[in-house]
């Protein structure tokens, strides 16, 4: 499972994008606490609660919404 960070202005991080083995991937904000999810074969972005966000991948956008 490969993970990328995202980092604010001042280098801090601001949450991390988890990407399995399937494609899948996992938004989680700075402290650990599952955001949402992108299913590259549906091409949907769920937040935390299943709900679909919309189309596309759009996990950065729920972890920029976290932080204000």
């Amino acid at each position: 499972m490969a993970t990328e960070y995202l980092r604010d202005d001042r280098y801090h991080i601001i949450g991390s994008i988890e990407t399995g083995s399937g494609g899948k991937q996992v938004a989680r904000d700075a402290r650990y606490a599952r955001l949402g999810e992108y299913d590259p074969r549906t091409d949907q972005t769920r937040d935390a609660s299943f709900r679909i966000v919309g189309t596309g991948n759009q996990l950065s956008s729920l972890i920029w919404r976290s932080v204000k």
